[in-house]
């Protein structure tokens, strides 16, 4: 394992006995600090044939300051937009990330709205995270030839400030995930024995939009990662959004392997966890980034579930709180059922040998 790991504190959040809305698993909240300091989840909650709503929830703390639940507050989000339903009456907000944006005062919430079409990225906006207004879907322009307007998309987060795009004009930066034809876990878990990446359609991509950009159009892009190593072979995600520590913007990604030993045929799948750190003055480089998986699925709770064999990280809560800055509370998916949490303390110095990310070799 990496020199920067992951120790668990125990699950936060469960399914709630005769709760409709939670009958297929309550998972991958955001959480946020909001404008009373308290935190907050914003869990995905399932409902019947996969219908997706957005809780919200009050962290509960211990005496020593660890998450040991949380108080249902109601629903933040639930499907009403036509890119959030389906014509068969289902639909989705799913798997939120939340940021306060300081230029713009107010928290972003970047959500996967689930229609007829698929998964695409879509922004609300609240001044105090009870209240949402609908910004609707983001908007991709093209680069160099690969249109990115229309693909199913994912796992988006957003920067807290403005950063310089390539060009060196100051935006708002959102990393997310394009799901190109071909390149879900399940289609690229067929490939046998190591394969060629394409990194153009297989990476975790930065997009920028200018502050005051109505609606958002994302028109710079910069792929920032690809698949490199055997725990993330067959695809990688954004994770948790962009934190600043004293080494520069921390995250908390996803990769996806095969199991071992499966059958022939089978292709069962596993969800790990890594650590991304990126310059804080040119976030397109990658200052560190997991050898190893900093937490995989080894708990009952994340082996068995709606689907096994998953952590998903999607929230991250500096602990200024305590007086500690350099501690991080990860909040994160198990099993696609349940929600739990564990603590990442970054070191004074990160550690040597972070896997440089080679778009161009096999894993």
């Amino acid at each position: 394992m990496s020199c920067l790991t992951l120790e668990r504190l125990g699950i936060v959040m469960e399914p709630q006995p005769g709760n409709a809305n939670e009958v297929e698993g309550i998972l991958n909240p955001a959480a946020v600090r909001g404008p009373d300091g308290k935190l907050y989840l914003f869990p995905r909650l399932v409902a019947k044939g996969n219908y997706s709503r957005i809780g919200i929830a009050r962290v509960l703390f211990n005496h020593k300051g660890d998450p040991t639940g949380a108080e249902r507050l109601g629903i933040a989000m639930e499907p009403e937009a036509d890119y959030e339903l389906r014509p068969n009456g289902g639909g989705g907000c799913e798997d939120p990330r939340i940021t306060f944006i300081e230029p713009l005062r107010h928290y972003v919430m970047a959500y996967a709205a689930y229609s007829a079409k698929g998964p695409r990225i879509a922004l609300a906006v609240s001044t105090d995270l009870f209240h949402w207004k609908r910004l609707g879907l983001a908007k991709f322009g093209p680069c160099e030839g690969i249109e990115f307007d229309g693909v199913d998309d994912k796992d988006a987060s957003l920067f807290p400030v403005a950063i310089p795009n390539p060009s060196g004009r100051l935006d708002m930066a959102l990393i997310h995930r394009p799901l190109f034809d071909g390149t879900r876990p399940r289609e690229t878990a067929c490939h046998i024995g190591p394969r060629t990446v394409d990194p153009d359609r297989e990476s975790m991509w930065i997009s920028y939009c200018a502050p005051d950009s109505r609606p958002a159009l994302f028109t710079s892009h910069h792929r920032l990662a690809t698949p490199v190593e055997p725990w993330e072979r067959l695809k990688i995600g954004g994770g948790t959004p962009p934190v600043l520590t004293r080494h520069g913007w921390l995250i908390v990604y996803h990769g996806v392997s095969e199991m071992p030993g499966a059958a022939a045929g089978h292709h069962p799948l596993c969800y790990s966890a890594g650590v991304m750190v990126l310059s804080q003055e040119h976030p397109q480089i990658i200052r560190y980034r997991s050898v190893d998986p900093v937490l995989t699925p080894t708990l009952p709770q994340e082996r068995d579930g709606t689907v096994a064999n998953v952590v998903f990280p999607t929230g991250i809560d500096r602990r200024d709180d305590l007086g500690l800055p350099n501690r991080f509370d990860i909040y994160y998916g198990m099993a696609d059922c349940r929600i739990g949490a564990a603590r990442l303390d970054m070191p004074e110095v990160l550690p040597e040998g972070g896997c440089a990310d080679s778009p161009h070799g096999k894993v």
